[in-house]
This record gives structure tokens, C-alpha cells and sequence, in this order.
């Protein structure tokens, strides 16, 4: 369904039959791939799934994704997929569409590679060594897509942005794995800090301009109010005022690891 609006996709995503394909065996919370019909995937993390985590105590990880998909589509952005809550085989989760076709790969915009072989125009953000002790580079894309992607992981107080959370789908720039966000805790860990310092570019002021516009409106601010805390939701306008005021990428925090590990 390609032509599909992201409302026409919620509404499959909350309505389909799940057919459990199988789990994805890299997640660490047991996240499964179902089958939705129409040649429609999507991933599916039960809450009966999740490990508790320390420095995220409340909550669950399934509606911190939902959240992020209501921020970063009243952003105007599209990177968070449709993701929705319901029940399934396990209980209550999240359901997300599934982007690309399951058994292939889908173009990334995150690599490590050696120092001579980074890709024209991309900006490196690490270097260090392999396991054989050869020099390589963390790098990423720099197109508008992966810049308002780093803003969103600002806006989002992102903690795991690792290089395999992104890729280029059909219809452009898609992010996954926002389970660990929102937190009230300064945690920026992004793979997405090529920017960091440099000034916000204007549609990227624009998208934190709507967002702010929407957390003072009612319909945003209840449905958040069902996902994340009153003290996570105030943290997150506090972010949103800072960035529409300093108009920058934020500089990595000397307190909290700048990149999560592994990267990749």
C-alpha cells in the first residue's frame, strides 16, 4: 500500500490480524515481525517483553515509541514510522510498520569504515580501531533528511541512536528503536552529532517551531499525558524551548557518553 497516509496506516496497524513471523533475534527485548496483510510487516514489542531498565523506571519502553511517532509527525517530519499501541499474542504493545521488505537490506546512512574509504560529502564522527587494529571511521550522511533526523534525536532526548536505527526506505529517511527516550535526564547518545555546535538549519527551526505550537495545544498534549510522565513531558518542552532559542545542534554532553555502544 504505498500510496497509504500514515492515518490510513495507523488504522491498519491497530485493527490488522498479527501473524507472528517470527522475532528479530538482534532486539534485546524479544521484539517479533508480523504479518499484516496486503504485503504490509510490521514489528511488534509486547510490553511482557521488556527488561526493566534502571534509568528508566517508569513507563515502558512501547509507549516512549508511540511518543516519539506523535512528536516527530507534529514536527512535519516523517522519520518515526506509523507506530500505534494495541493487544497481541502477548499482551499489550507497540506495533510499527515494518519499512522495506524483511529479508532485504535497506540503504544505510551510518557506516564504519576505514579512514580512505568514507563516502564523498559524508561527515566523520569517530575514528578509532577494529578489532585487527586498523584505523576506521564512524561517519554518516549529511543530506536534510539525517540533519532533522539528529534534531529529532535532540527534540527526543534520544539515548540510543545507534548507526542501525536508521535507513533509507521507499518513501525516504526512516527511524526505528525510540523505546529509550524522553527521559527527564539529559541522555543524548546519537551516532548523528556531525553537526554538533553548528546552527540549526531554518526547516529544522520550522519543525521545532510546530512542534512547540502542538505540546500548547490540547490533542498533542493528552495523548502524550497517556504515554510518558508529567515530568517527562515538561522536560521535553524545556528541550523544544532551548533548541528554538539557541537555534544550534547541542555540543555532546561531557557528563554522559556522546555515542552508544555498540554504535552499530
Amino acid at each position: 500500500m504505498p500510496t497509504a497516509t500514515d492515518a490510513e496506516l495507523e488504522a491498519i496497524l491497530l485493527h490488522a490480524d498479527l501473524h507472528p513471523l517470527g522475532r528479530i533475534v538482534e532486539s534485546s527485548n524479544r521484539a517479533v515481525l508480523v504479518d499484516l496483510g496486503d504485503g504490509l510487516h510490521g514489528i511488534h514489542k509486547p510490553i511482557s517483553f521488556e527488561r526493566p531498565l534502571w534509568d528508566y523506571p517508569t513507563g515502558n519502553l512501547a509507549s516512549r515509541e508511540r511518543a516519539a511517532y506523535l512528536i516527530s509527525s507534529a514536527m512535519g517530519l516523517r522519520i518515526v514510522p506509523p507506530t500505534v499501541l494495541r493487544d497481541g499474542p502477548w499482551g499489550r504493545g507497540s506495533i510499527q510498520l515494518w519499512i522495506g521488505e524483511p529479508t532485504l537490506p535497506l540503504p544505510e546512512v551510518v557506516t564504519v569504515c576505514r579512514d580512505d574509504e568514507v563516502p564523498d560529502g559524508w561527515l566523520a564522527v569517530l575514528r578509532g580501531e577494529d578489532e585487527a587494529g586498523a584505523a576506521v571511521t564512524l561517519a554518516h550522511a549529511a543530506t536534510s533528511e539525517v540533519r532533522s533526523a539528529a534534531v529529532l534525536d535532540a527534540v527526543l532526548n534520544n539515548s540510543d541512536r545507534k548507526g542501525g536505527h536508521l535507513a533509507v526506505g521507499p518513501d525516504g529517511l526512516r527511524g526505528f528503536d525510540h523505546g529509550v527516550s524522553l527521559g527527564v535526564e539529559g541522555k543524548l547518545r546519537t551516532v548523528l552529532c556531525g553537526w554538533a555546535g553548528q546552527p540549526l538549519d531554518p526547516s529544522d527551526v520550522d519543525a521545532i517551531a510546530r512542534l512547540r505550537k502542538a505540546l500548547a495545544a490540547a490533542p498533542l498534549r493528552s495523548a502524550l499525558g497517556d504515554l510518558i510522565t508529567a515530568s517527562e513531558i515538561e522536560a521535553l518542552e524545556r528541550r523544544v524551548a532551548a533548541l528554538s532559542t539557541q537555534r544550534r545542534h547541542p555540543l555532546p554532553s561531557q557528563e554522559w557518553p556522546a555515542i552508544p555502544w555498540p554504535a552499530m
